[in-house]
Parts: structure tokens; C-alpha cells; sequence
């Protein structure tokens, strides 16, 4: 039984690319809700009840762990699935999202405790990763950015443009106002990788930038380790299944840029979710 990542659309690759780069020997089954993208501007509830469509649709196929390779589904959708929906669905399964495993490792990165945060506006809006680091109780400061604009560059292909680096100066400056202590920036949305070299071109050269796939991938291999009920019902054949919302063809085009390597997918109908 394969392994689930699931995102609302490519961003979820920049993750599954570092996941199976530390965990090559697994059987990989990745789904992109390509036709309802973004989640990023959508409510909790249709987040949530599209999250559930996909988990569902995944566990289907097979999947006894997920990981939610969406920065959006992790604020809005997953505390509900684990919580309200796992226990009646099958209680052995297991879902797991991408913030609290970002949030572990902030202590150890910043220096001054002032994380600045740039995401979607509804992982902005959720509060998800002030909350995760409040229970933590480090005393870090986070200032929490929206960059609406990042996602459509990115799917567009214009990420090389001008109009990318307008966008990325603008919202770089933007949250470096609000708190100029900030030393560590965190691309709290999947897709931002993209964009790491510009991002770094317009940070301050004192300012780290974190991106979640390595620690992701680090996360998910000591939950193997400490959950064997969990490990051994995965398939260790080393092969990767596409799924999409979308069309195949507009999916694998994409989806190649941010894999970096050739996809071929099949298409999974919203309807049979």
C-alpha cells in the first residue's frame, strides 16, 4: 500500500521531491485537486470538505498514511480529519499535515525568536503556525504575510518574469516593515520554493529562508521509525502514481517543472470522490 501526499494542486510536489529523496524505497500515491484550485482563498469548510474528498479517495486506493502536502489543508482541514473523522473512517489510518513539523525546528534556526511567515491568505487567515508555535511556549514572535500573488505566477509559468520579481520585492519588503527583526522567513506554502532564488535575492542578506520539504521528509522518516504498525503496511516498491483532478496533459506539463522529472498521471472525476 502505497504512501498519499495530497495537495490542492503542484505545489505538494516540492514536497513529495524531498520526501522520496529520503525515502526512495517506498511506493509513493500522489493526488493534485488541479480543477478546485487554490484552496488558498477559499473557507474552512470547503477546504475541509474538499481535504476529506481527497484523504477519502486515497484511502481508497489503498493508502494507510497521508500526508497533506498543503500548507492551506494542514491550517483548515486536518486538525477536523484526525479529530472528528479518522476515528469512524478506520482509526488505524493516519493523516499528517506540514506545519507542526516546520514549526518543531524554528528554535533551533532563529537567533533573534522573530519568524516572519509568508503564505496564502487562508493559512494567513487559519493563524495555524502562531498557534502550533504557542504551544510550544519558545517566546518566538511571528509576523504572518498573505502573498496572493506567488501561486498564479508560479502556475502560469512566469516565475523567471519581471512581474515575479516585482512580486516578490513587494511582498519581501512588505513583511520585513512589519518586523524588521525577523531573521528566519519561512515559505509557509508549497509552492514558494519556486521562488527560493528570488526570494533570497530580495531577503536581507542577515535573513534565512526555510522551506518545509527537507524537514518534511526528515519528519515523516522518524514517524516511520517510531510507528512500525505503520511502516510495515507500506509497499517498498519505489514507485511514484499520479492522480489528478485535472486534465493528464495540462497536469504532467506542469507538474514535470516541479518534480524535475517526467510525470505521467491519470485523471481521477471530483465526482467519484
Amino acid at each position: 500500500m502505497p504512501i498519499g501526499v495530497f495537495d490542492s494542486g503542484y505545489g505538494g510536489l516540492t514536497i513529495l521531491k524531498d520526501i522520496v529523496a529520503r525515502l526512495p524505497e517506498y511506493d509513493y500515491l500522489y493526488l493534485g485537486d488541479n480543477a478546485r484550485a487554490p484552496y488558498g482563498t477559499r473557507s474552512f469548510d470547503v477546504v475541509y470538505d474538499f481535504t476529506l474528498q481527497a484523504v477519502k479517495a486515497l484511502f481508497e486506493r489503498g493508502c494507510h498514511l497521508v500526508i497533506l502536502a498543503c500548507n492551506t489543508a494542514s491550517a483548515k482541514a486536518l486538525r477536523s480529519i484526525q479529530q472528528n473523522d479518522l476515528p469512524d473512517i478506520d482509526p488505524s489510518r493516519r493523516v499528517l499535515g506540514v506545519i507542526r513539523p516546520t514549526v518543531e525546528v524554528l528554535p533551533e534556526i532563529t537567533k533573534t525568536k522573530h519568524i516572519g511567515l509568508l503564505a496564502t491568505p487562508g493559512t494567513v487567515a487559519s493563524h495555524s503556525y502562531a498557534m502550533e508555535l504557542e504551544k510550544m511556549g519558545a517566546g518566538m514572535v511571528i509576523t504572518e504575510y498573505a502573498c496572493p500573488m506567488w501561486v498564479p505566477l508560479i502556475e502560469n509559468r512566469e516565475a523567471d518574469s519581471p512581474g515575479a520579481d516585482y512580486f516578490v520585492k513587494k511582498y519581501i519588503d512588505g513583511i520585513m516593515a512589519e518586523d524588521p527583526e525577523i531573521d528566519t522567513l519561512v515559505l509557509g506554502c508549497t509552492h514558494y520554493p519556486i521562488l527560493i532564488e528570488k526570494i533570497k535575492q530580495f531577503a536581507p542578506d542577515n535573513v534565512k529562508i526555510f522551506a518545509q520539504g527537507s524537514r518534511v521528509a526528515d519528519s515523516l522518516a522518524d514517524y516511520l521509525r517510531r510507528h512500525p504498525e505503520i511502516e510495515e503496511k507500506c509497499m517498498k516498491g519505489g514507485n511514484i502514481e499520479f492522480l489528478t483532478t485535472e486534465s493528464p496533459d495540462k497536469f504532467d506539463s506542469l507538474a514535470s517543472m516541479f518534480l524535475g522529472r517526467e510525470v505521467k498521471s491519470s485523471r481521477l472525476l471530483i465526482e467519484t470522490m
